[in-house]
């Protein structure tokens, strides 16, 4: 009897360990029942039927970096290029990814390598090295499109390395090379350009300052020389009406006549003098009437007394 009950006993245990499945998170367990899909075990505690159900496949939920092996691809300008890229995919859908494919993983890295060579093929040397995105996108969508039957989604792939040829590479130096010497030939050309003109633009500035000076001295001594023309036009005439006013008062016009004798008088006086020629006017019946003028004028005025 004791024998019969330990058998039980450990038939029991079998029983109980093989009806209780823990899994673990970010995990799926896909269980088949007489040979059959049956279900998908999520996280946490699960009990299967001992000897009936079993676990037939195990798939990680995570995102699983894939590396896809480098290949040579030739671009439409006829150049080998090596690439070399990295997959991220995710199990989304676990029955599928156990029934859709073989193996998912051989399939997603084909379809990568494949569906690469032919975007590739599409474009020239140059714009495959610009057009990294876009590469990347076009084998995103294709994969994307194909695994939805295998349950896995592609999440993105990322190109990692392009390796042209050692004569390509050669070539694109050299062609880099040319490139920054012109670009260094163009700015000193531009850096002379700007020098010349600068020195122009400084020599017309110059030029134009000092035609302003100059200008403007020819207008400051025009409006001196206005000025004292202007002072002297005014003086005359302050002069002018004085004497006017002079000559209207009583006997300025005797004042006049006799000063006017006497200049008559000293200036023939000072030119049989000066002179060896004796000019003697035409009439001279107007000198005798100017000097006994004067002579009168002289008898007639009161003398001054001492003070």
């Amino acid at each position: 009897m004791e024998i019969v009950a330990l058998v039980l006993l450990v038939i029991a245990i079998i029983f109980i360990v093989r009806s209780l499945k823990v899994v673990p998170q970010q995990h799926a367990l896909v269980v088949e029942r007489l040979g059959r899909y049956h279900g998908t075990l999520t996280p946490g505690l699960n009990i299967l039927v001992p000897f009936v159900d079993r676990v037939a496949y195990k798939h990680s939920l995570k995102e699983i970096p894939l590396d896809v092996p480098s290949q040579v691809c030739i671009t439409k300008d006829n150049t080998q290029l090596t690439v070399d890229g990295i997959l991220y995919f995710q199990v989304t859908d676990p029955m599928r990814a156990s029934y859709g494919s073989s193996n998912y993983i051989v399939a997603i890295t084909q379809l990568a390598q494949t569906t690469l060579r032919s975007v590739i093929g599409k474009m020239e040397l140059d714009k495959t090295f610009e057009e990294r995105d876009a590469i990347n996108a076009a084998v995103v969508n294709a994969l994307d499109e194909a695994a939805l039957n295998w349950g896995v989604k592609v999440l993105r792939y990322e190109i990692k390395d392009l390796t042209p040829p050692n004569e390509i590479l050669r070539a694109m130096q050299q062609q880099i090379t040319a490139e920054r010497e012109k670009r260094a030939l163009i700015a000193a050309s531009e850096g002379r350009k700007q020098e010349q003109i600068n020195i122009a633009t400084g020599e017309r500035e110059s030029f134009i300052a000092k035609s302003e000076g100059e200008k403007q001295a020819d207008i400051n001594r025009a409006q001196g020389e206005a000025a004292a023309i202007m002072a002297v036009a005014t003086a005359s005439a302050e002069a002018i009406r004085r004497i006017a006013a002079a000559i209207r008062e009583p006997g300025g016009a005797d004042a006049v006549n006799l000063k006017v004798a006497e200049k008559a008088v000293e200036a023939y006086s000072q030119l049989a003098q000066k002179n060896n020629t004796m000019i003697v006017p035409g009439n001279m019946t107007e000198v005798s009437a100017l000097i006994g003028t004067a002579m009168t004028l002289m008898k007639s005025t009161p003398p001054v007394s001492p003070r």
